[in-house]
């Protein structure tokens, strides 16, 4: 065990026995990103208490890394004045996180509390959408004119005050519009001293407008290895600029969005732990997959009045296979799929390589499990001796039905994500409850349809 973690230990071990006075001494062991998980996985009753014991030279630190719900019981119980005095502090882009937490009301009474400076360039930041490249940008970076030395960038650089670290100086033109960049090191170098920055910077610079999606940020950070990513406002001009480690909290909270869709649910149930609240975001899937229940009882009822009481009972043996597998394919394929857009295949001719892909392997696993279970069915139909049907027959039915539903979910699995992603939907939605339930009818379709055209086929014969 990690030192970090025995004073984890021995800081809940406090908490446990009431004895305040003494986490101090262990916090000052402690970076503020534990001390905040710390905070964040103690009692509700606990969180006010242990932020009051954190030194105030780093409660900003702390306040940033700290979970939604955590954060939001700990400024209901501090003043405007007490926030207002932290969030002075923050990065700005972290300061305008928290403000924008609150009430509007109450938001603004705290920035009219706080420096012109500092509170104008949150108010710039909380005008942008929340999921945007503007909404999660910080105002602190570093530019400078084109017209520059590198001696004289560096003296600029030099008077400037920042709260987080830089590689890249941007440079800039007379009305601040993005010409290039150039590293650090390039200025620092002696050959470099009397050179134009414009004649030192790079002119291929990435870039990202206030409007563009927090998803696409994440995408084209990880795509170009990027330390941090510049963003211009409508008129090109640079604005801000999105840093590594809110990159990772895009792709953290992007990711967790996804799988919760691929369970039925929302991500809203990390921030609230109620029981309704879990109800409200779970219960319009699970109304969903009951409606295909109902469709499907409708379907094997219809199944029932076209074959004799033999032939239900042993093709119903069936039943659930086919259901299972033929969901389990789509889910599968809407998954690579979902995948492959996320990582940008869906702007190049990949995505038609992926869903050709699918279809083929979806019709060959469907051939393989549909001869395995057809020989299954020849054993399990001829034990039975029921049916008045031969045997084989009716596995020959049973194994076609299964490697038509696997190769349809296979196509329908991969095509139903990209049609929504042209229709401007987030793909997820197309996976886990939404395929399976259509699965699950499609599924039952075929093999009522391919068990009445075999068993007519029978009465021709």
């Amino acid at each position: 065990m990690s030192d970090t973690n025995r004073i984890k230990e021995r800081i809940n071990f406090c908490v446990k026995g009431e004895l305040w006075e003494q986490i101090p001494k262990f916090y000052e062991e402690l970076h503020p990103a534990d001390i905040a998980e710390v905070i964040n996985r103690a009692p509700a009753s606990a969180h006010n208490k242990l932020f009051d014991l954190v030194d105030e030279e780093i409660k900003p630190d702390v306040l940033a890394e700290l979970d939604d719900q955590t954060e939001a019981d700990i400024l209901e119980e501090l003043t405007d004045e007490e926030i207002s005095d932290i969030v002075e502090e923050m990065a700005p882009d972290d300061a305008a996180d928290v403000l924008g937490e609150l009430e509007d009301e109450r938001s603004a009474d705290i920035l009219n509390l706080m420096e012109d400076e500092e509170s104008e360039e949150v108010r710039e930041l909380l005008q942008y959408g929340e999921d945007t490249a503007g909404g999660i940008m910080t105002t602190d970076f570093v530019s400078a004119p084109a017209t520059m030395t590198a001696q004289e960038a560096l003296e600029h650089i030099g008077s400037m005050e920042l709260d987080e670290p830089f590689y890249n100086a941007y440079v800039v033109d007379t009305e601040g519009r993005l010409t290039g960049y150039v590293q650090l090191w390039e200025l620092l170098k002696q050959d470099n001293r009397n050179r134009l920055i414009d004649e030192l910077a790079d002119k291929e610079t990435i870039f990202v407008h206030t409007d563009t999606d927090q998803e696409e940020v994440a995408r084209l950070t990880s795509k170009y290895d990027l330390s941090s990513l510049p963003v211009l406002d409508w008129q090109n001009k640079l604005v801000g600029r999105i840093t590594v480690d809110d990159i990772m909290d895009v792709i953290e909270e992007e990711a967790s969005e996804d799988i919760f869709k691929l369970a039925g649910s929302s991500d809203s149930e990390l921030e609230d732990t109620s029981p309704l609240q879990a109800c409200k975001a779970r219960l319009p899937w699970l109304l969903i997959t009951l409606g295909t229940g109902f469709i499907s009882s409708l379907i094997l009822k219809s199944f029932m009045t076209h074959l004799g009481v033999a032939e239900i009972v042993a093709l119903s043996f069936f039943v659930p296979i086919i259901m299972a597998m033929g969901g389990n394919t789509g889910i599968q394929s809407s998954t690579l799929i979902i995948r492959g857009i996320a990582l940008g295949a869906s702007h190049s001719r990949r995505i038609f390589k992926i869903i050709t892909h699918e279809i083929i392997a979806g019709a060959t696993m469907g051939i393989i499990c549909g001869t395995t279970i057809g020989l299954w069915a020849r054993y399990v139909i001829a034990h039975d001796g029921s049916a008045t049907i031969a045997p084989t027959y009716l596995a020959l039915t049973v194994g076609i039905a299964l490697f038509s539903a696997m190769a349809f979910a296979a196509v329908f699995g991969a095509l139903v994500p990209v049609l929504l992603n042209r229709a401007r939907i987030d793909p997820a939605v197309a996976s886990g409850p939404f395929v399976s339930a259509s699965n699950d009818i499609f599924a039952l379709l075929i093999y009522y349809g391919v068990t009445l055209l075999m068993i007519g086929m029978t009465h021709l014969t």
